[in-house]
């Protein structure tokens, strides 16, 4: 018998369509080609109503939040744990969340956070200021018991905490070397998201697998390759979820995920193509979400070794490519064109004195032919099939494959599947000519220069500077603002770096997205955030 937690996939995409079924076939363009996607009927949908599927592009490699980097994973992890601090509804400012309220030295190098009482983690034990003491250490010091459950790749952002010491039961106080802008936006971050330590102790490596938060849904089963089940927590010490379950199932292929929305066998789906985003505004059965936010994609240039270790030529393929056409008719006008490192949604901090490299094809030759390439080379470029943020990555990798070869720069494309193409992006690119999209979603200015630009970040350090990028005036003006606490200040700073790294070109800088999800018309309480997570605690199917 079925029960109401069985849920199942979509039957034309498991098992043998049953007699008579109830199927509509739906037209759907992509990038000049036609797919027939077979819908099911409502009647065949397999979930009850109080139980939310979402299709997201990949499987999680962690739900261990100090692990984990991809926002696919973030998108799981925001609805199991909590941090601290958490960012406001519709910004990227931090308010009270585990935390009900902090104070900051007049120096900016003692935070003091009062922790809220009666909350209990999902596996029954207590959260208190123990608890969030084992969770900080554990990601800083290699002494700690259960550091080798790591690693912790983004451990950066807390590599200024000097000393942890606990007041009492319910007081916390983090002592800092020198002071630290972005601490409490990254408190608001999946890395600094609060772990049961009594699980931890229990699962040991497998964790990750085995998570206990303090989050509004609890986790229930991983499926591999499959799905990721999370339930109500029914002793969620603030506003109880609105659906009892949650159901993230990972569809690689967009057209699966489209298919499976049509279906009415997924509520949500995320990172459509554009295409889709377009045929799917039309139509009044389902919701187009968009939501602007720090967001970036670029291609890493290997600036260490082969033709991009000269300036010319890096500044030759920024040239070379149209990012305006790859706005306009790749990405159907769902991104902007991007000017450097310092995403536009920060404002307070980018520069509107950097300008995007314009489409300039001669001036790419001649920077090309002065670089010693007039007769043209060879390179590689790695793209993904698909990941969180990486806007249509292979019909990007194309349309700039033709760009370059307008210039005499022939363009390899090697792709990988998610999980894989960042673990061989993330060792570093290893040849001569290695080129590699990628795209980060970002809480602070100083997120993407610290962890990918720095000199002191390179992949052999814990960092994610895979191109091996290095200029000392950029790594200055990185650790001068880190420790701004005057936010002009900090200001000025990105505003510099940003000209000078716009001027070097360790990247293509190409585009910003506006992130998308489609939804099913039924779906109430559902935002996108400017911080890309999926918040779905007050979201909920309305009766049909």
């Amino acid at each position: 018998m079925r029960t109401r937690t069985d849920i199942d996939s979509c039957p034309f995409m498991s098992r043998r369509i049953p007699r008579k079924p109830a199927v509509v076939a739906w037209l759907i363009p992509l990038i000049g080609a036609v797919f027939l996607v077979l819908a099911c009927s409502p009647q065949e949908r397999r979930h009850p109503d109080d139980v939310l599927i979402v299709g997201q592009t990949a499987e999680p490699k962690s739900l261990d939040p100090h692990v984990a980097t991809s926002l696919n994973d973030f998108r799981i992890l925001v609805n199991i744990y909590e941090g601290l601090v958490r960012f406001r509804e519709g910004t990227l400012e931090p308010e009270p969340a585990l935390a009900s309220r902090w104070e900051i030295s007049n120096d900016g190098r003692h935070y003091t956070f009062h922790l809220r009482e009666n909350v209990f983690f999902h596996d029954g034990t207590s959260f208190d200021a123990a608890a969030v003491k084992f969770n900080f250490e554990r990601m800083r010091d290699q002494d700690h018991p259960f550091h080798h459950t790591g690693p912790f790749p983004l451990a950066f952002f807390f590599d200024k905490i000097e000393a942890i010491e606990v007041s009492d039961r319910h007081t916390i106080s983090f002592h800092l070397a020198e002071p630290f802008a972005p601490l409490l936006s990254n408190l608001a971050y999946p890395t600094g998201f609060i772990v049961s330590p009594a699980a931890v102790r229990r699962h040991d490596l497998d964790y990750g697998r085995q998570p206990a938060g303090t989050g509004p849904f609890r986790f229930v089963r991983w499926e591999p390759r499959r799905r990721v089940v999370l339930e109500r927590n029914p002793d969620y010490w603030g506003k109880p979820a609105l659906s009892r379950m949650l159901v993230f199932r990972p569809l690689t292929d967009a057209m699966t995920r489209v298919a499976e929305l049509m279906a009415g066998d997924v509520d949500i789906v995320t990172e459509l193509s554009p295409d889709n985003v377009a045929l799917l505004r039309e139509r009044d059965d389902f919701d187009v979400h968009e939501q602007t936010g720090p967001h970036l994609w670029f291609v890493i240039l290997n600036t260490r070794e082969g033709p991009f270790r000269d300036r010319r030529v890096r500044q030759a393929v920024n040239y070379a490519i149209d990012k305006r056409a790859l706005v306009d008719h790749v990405l159907q006008a769902t991104a902007t064109v991007a000017a450097g490192p310092i995403p536009d949604a920060f404002g307070w901090a980018s520069s509107q004195d950097v300008t995007p490299y314009p489409h300039d094809p001669a001036r790419a030759r001649s920077l090309l032919r002065q670089a010693g390439y007039g007769s043209g080379m060879t390179v590689r470029l790695l793209a993904p099939t698909s990941g969180s943020g990486m806007l249509a990555p292979i019909q990007m990798a194309t349309a700039i494959q033709g760009n370059l070869a307008e210039v005499g720069i022939q363009v390899q494309i090697e792709t990988y599947e998610w999980n894989s193409f960042l673990a061989r992006v993330n060792r570093g690119l290893a040849g001569p000519g290695d080129m590699a999209e990628m795209a980060w979603m970002t809480n602070d200015p100083d997120t993407l220069p610290y962890l990918a630009l720095r000199s002191d970040a390179m992949p052999d350090q814990g960092g994610f500077n895979a191109g091996y990028y290095q200029n000392a005036d950029v790594d200055a003006l990185i650790e001068q603002a880190r420790v701004a606490t005057n936010r002009a200040e900090r200001a000025r700073l990105y505003r510099e770096l940003q000209r000078l790294v716009h001027v070097d070109a360790p990247w293509i800088f190409v585009a910003s997205w506006r992130q998308n999800a489609v939804t099913a018309s039924r779906l109430e309480g559902f935002t996108l955030q400017p911080s890309f997570f999926l918040m779905l605690q007050n979201a909920y199917k309305a009766e049909a």
